[in-house]
């Protein structure tokens, strides 16, 4: 679990109109941090040049300095033009300070228009950062995204490229790998690269794209953990198709003495969201080109936003190698071995499946309400009751809620879903409010309410349960209701789901019928990322200090339901952090396979101390409880 944080004061480079050479964008930073401060490369656009590229502008190589990492000042143009091989431009620095000197390997363009055969990897070096003496072609094939590696690694020289970054029929994907030599100047000869390049899959890393029209890219020069090599790098998802095209940020963790073995990958954990990453001479971009540590101990991701600026993200580092940790717990929560603690029984109301359930933590006993379906598929409400949160003591032969109302009584298919779904259930003074979805199969899902005072409900007077009201307007497909547990200035939060999104809207009272008519936005999908295609919110937020801890369901490209965190202010409505990652997917066979396979949905924790139980639906036919530590989920999220 952990949270990537942009900086506030981005973006931390702009392009200068007074200055031809960087008049259009500064962007993809190469940074490195020396004892005085922070050394910025950077690919600079001007102006196009009528008599070359006349459709596009000069690329060229830029440096500035800072003393904290966030001001920058010193611009001046270190690299150009100048070798037939480099002469159309001089893009995308990686520099390393190697054994004193400093390589910036850069993507050399060689001819007009820019294709395969004439974009190559070249590199300039120098005894300091502000004056490259020297400069050599390296690949005589298509290239990009040359790194080297900080240290020499069992006494050699490694290089990171991406070879075949520009698409051919010979060579249709790119392939990320390693070059390895004695020395560096190796890496200058021709007839290094034609062998190299012969056996190339001997020295590519294992494919990372996950699927055939995604493209990768490499990133950042990796970082030295005691875990493995940190790789930051690009992916790119459906890059062949520019509707659909998602630039995003990945990160892998390499063995250490083997650079080439994979250990373990994040999946995207930075997308275009910010309005200098939408918008620029390419929008849409967010392109990791470096990576730092700060003195905190915070990974600093340094990247190009929509190809027109620097900017930089992030993450507390030991938060992202737990992640990236295969031998450490699955995610924030780990598994009751109990586990499904409720399966379908019977021949009754729950016959057929028992899921999503909600939860609430009443005199010392932890009351379950799940959803349960039955032979023709109509949903009802059971209740279970467990005393250490695991162990169902107790579990109601007959639902203590079923359909009553014409929007939740069966009018479609007699064997086609109906009923009512997905309970969240909150307390408020004496009151217990349960929200839940009502639908009848052929109008669209809508969220209602119904409450039971606290006496009656332990009293087990069922029947007494108010009428039940619409909250969503008529004929939108609006699900995912719950409460806050707190008035706020003596109204009740609600919170909704609208077009994948999670919504609120504040009603003065729960009696007079009023359905919410506004979606005040809380939380969007972020495309391209494990919730890219809808959010929802899992159980009502839990209180913590003066801010609220919201789980939330997401749901990804390839249609898998996972549970994030995301910590709200005081408010309710306004979002101070949210995990990068998710807290908990599907692993266990009872979450994959089922009616919905991969999928864990929860309506409900409760909180003990600082034990968190999170009771979620798997694969929508069991009841699972996972446990988690409250004190680490808001820590990583402050």
């Amino acid at each position: 679990m952990f949270i990537v944080r942009r900086e506030p004061h981005n973006p931390l480079l702009s392009p200068q109109r007074e200055k031809p050479w960087e008049s259009l964008a500064t962007f993809n930073p190469s940074v490195v941090r020396t004892k005085d401060g922070a050394h910025l490369f950077y690919r600079a656009l001007g102006n196009s040049d009528a008599l070359q590229t006349s459709m596009a502008g000069l690329s060229t190589i830029g440096s500035a300095f800072s003393e904290d990492g966030i001001h920058f000042h010193s611009r001046k143009q270190v690299i150009a033009p100048q070798e037939p091989w480099d002469a159309f431009g001089c893009e995308d620095p990686r520099v390393t300070l190697f054994e004193g000197r400093w390589y910036c390997f850069y993507t050399a363009l060689g001819g007009w228009p820019f294709g395969p055969d004439n974009i190559k990897v070249a590199v300039a070096i120098g005894d300091t950062p502000g004056n490259f003496t020297e400069r050599h072609l390296i690949t005589p094939f298509n290239a990009k995204a040359a790194t080297l590696f900080p240290e020499r690694i069992n006494g050699e020289v490694v290089l990171l490229l991406t070879a075949h970054t520009d698409w051919t029929a010979e060579h249709p994907r790119p392939t990320i790998a390693l070059a390895r030599a004695k020395q560096v100047e190796d890496f200058f000869n021709p007839e290094y690269w034609q062998h190299w390049h012969a056996h190339l899959a001997q020295y590519a890393l294992p494919e990372l794209r996950r699927d055939e029209g995604d493209h990768i890219e490499v990133g950042a020069s990796p970082l030295k953990t005691e875990q493995g090599w940190l790789l930051i790098y690009s992916y790119i998802q459906e890059y062949y198709n520019e509707q659909h095209r998602v630039f995003s940020i990945e990160a892998a963790l390499l063995e250490l003495d083997n650079p080439q073995k994979l250990i373990s990958r994040t999946e995207s954990i930075l997308v275009p969201q910010e309005i200098y990453e939408q918008y620029g001479i390419v929008p849409n971009i967010v392109f990791p080109t470096s990576t730092t540590l700060s003195s905190d101990n915070y990974l600093e991701i340094w990247y190009g936003g929509a190809d027109t600026v620097c900017a930089k993200a992030s993450v507390r580092l030991s938060d992202l190698l737990r992640a990236l940790d295969p031998a450490g717990p699955a995610r924030t929560f780990i598994r009751a071995p109990q586990n499904p603690i409720l399966l379908p029984q019977g021949g009754g109301f729950e016959s057929r499946v028992v899921f999503n359930a909600a939860s609430i933590d009443i005199d010392g006993s932890i009351y379950i309400l799940y959803r349960a379906m039955d032979s023709v598929n109509t949903s009802t409400i059971g209740l279970a009751v467990s005393k250490d949160g695991v162990t169902i003591d107790e579990r109601l032969p007959e639902p203590i809620y079923v359909p009553r109302e014409d929007f939740e009584a069966k009018r479609g298919s007699p064997t086609g879903n109906s009923g009512c779904e997905d309970p969240r259930i909150v307390r408020i003074n004496d009151t217990l409010h349960m929200t839940y979805t009502a639908y009848d199969g052929v109008r669209a899902p809508a969220g209602a309410i119904s409450s039971i005072s606290v006496e009656d409900f332990l009293a087990r007077r069922f029947n007494l349960w108010s009428k039940p009201f619409l909250l969503t307007p008529e004929g939108v497909d609006d699900k995912d209701l719950a409460l806050l547990p707190e008035k706020i200035d003596g109204n009740y939060l609600l919170y909704h789901r609208i077009n994948g999104q999670i919504c609120a809207d504040i009603l003065p009272n729960l009696v007079s019928g009023k359905r919410v008519s506004r979606c005040i936005e809380i939380m969007a999908a972020r495309r391209g990322m494990w919730d890219g295609v809808k959010v929802g919110i899992a159980g009502p937020p839990i209180k913590v200090g003066d801010n609220w801890l919201m789980i939330y369901h997401g749901v990804s490209r390839h249609s898998k339901y996972r549970l994030g965190a995301a910590l709200l202010d005081p408010s309710g409505t306004s979002v101070i952090a949210r995990t990068a990652d998710p807290i908990f997917e599907p692993l266990e066979k009872y979450e994959k396979e089922g009616d919905i396979p991969n999928v864990v949905f929860s309506c409900g924790a409760c909180v003990r101390d600082d034990t968190i139980f999170l009771y979620y639906g798997g694969a929508d036919r069991v009841v699972g409880v996972a446990i988690g530590s409250l004190s680490h989920i808001i820590k990583t999220l402050s």
